[in-house]
């Protein structure tokens, strides 16, 4: 049997039936999945019952795998999973719900703002992978916001004036937002920021996009004042109900987006309360977006 796509509207998120990801996908059903991707950049693969090898292998689909993000964070090199993939968990290496003061606690509440992940790095993600293993049961959804159709709703001024822009991010930026600042040195030179364009293309679909994250805090060769306003501005626009998705978890739900062209956040639950077990593969891009761009200039103009 083919899979089956269920859209949520006719161009944003879409579930996806009748496969297991536990097994090999046939051709077909590989082939399906990733004009579905490209199409409607959030997917929900509900009840699926997936082992780390089985989440990595279906995440290798769409690319190389990303580097663990936690091995930079002292605390977090206690695996408590597979290094392969990151621990977006409240929980610590003995499965017990994080003390308060955590740092792996503290730096985590970030991902309730709007960001795209890997931003930061010169290389950003292409796809995140998130699967659940143990889901509140209040509370904690995820949130996705369409920057394709943010883009398409600017006015032309704007998009004409944003066009070409370079911003820099940085993860010290979005954690220092919710005041935690403690890290070390060396965790702040592992990962020193990365310059991305602010609209990009994205050449499975040539749409145009808004690439948007809480990481984002400058603009080359604009005052900081000004590109902090811009930021926010098209923030703010980004993430207009008309625009956002909220995923509500299921255990076993594996969502998987574009982030080229989605921002996403988590909502609050009582992480002091509940525990909540997700991890998360997370696939390379082909490149930094402004190499990307001019390297697809130089094909054109050849």
């Amino acid at each position: 049997m083919a899979i089956s796509i269920y859209p949520v509207t006719p161009d944003f998120a879409a579930e996806v039936g009748d496969v297991d990801l536990a097994k090999p996908l046939s051709p077909e059903d590989r082939d399906a999945i990733k004009a579905a991707f490209w199409q409607y950049a959030v997917l929900v693969f509900p009840a699926q019952g997936l082992t780390s090898d089985q989440h990595v292998a279906f995440a290798q689909v769409f690319g190389p795998m990303e580097p663990n993000i936690n091995s930079y964070a002292d605390e977090i090199k206690k695996e408590r999973i597979d290094n392969r993939v990151s621990d977006v968990s409240n929980l610590d290496a003995d499965n017990n719900i994080l003390p308060a003061e955590s740092r792996k606690r503290q730096s985590g509440l970030a991902n309730r703002l709007w960001h795209t992940d890997s931003s930061f790095r010169h290389v950003p993600a292409l796809t995140s992978l998130l699967y659940s293993r143990r889901v509140a049961p209040i509370g904690g959804h995820t949130q996705f916001a369409d920057m394709r159709a943010a883009w398409d709703a600017l006015p032309t001024a704007m998009q004409q004036r944003i066009d070409g822009l370079v911003v820099e991010h940085s993860i010290f930026h979005s954690r220092a937002t919710i005041g935690f600042t403690d890290y070390s040195e060396r965790e702040r030179t592992s990962l020193p920021g990365a310059l991305q364009l602010l609209v990009r293309t994205i050449p499975e679909s040539g749409r145009r996009a808004l690439y948007l994250a809480s990481h984002a805090f400058r603009i080359a060769g604009m005052p900081d004042d000004e590109a902090h306003g811009l930021i926010a501005e098209l923030m703010a626009h980004a993430t207009q109900r008309q625009f956002v998705h909220t995923h509500r978890w299921r255990q076993n739900d594996l969502v998987m987006w574009d982030n080229r062209c989605t921002m996403h956040r988590g909502t609050e639950y009582d992480e002091r309360r509940w525990p909540r077990d997700m991890h998360r593969a997370t696939v390379s891009d082909i490149g930094n977006t402004r190499e990307a761009a001019a390297g697809h200039a130089k094909h054109a103009a050849a």
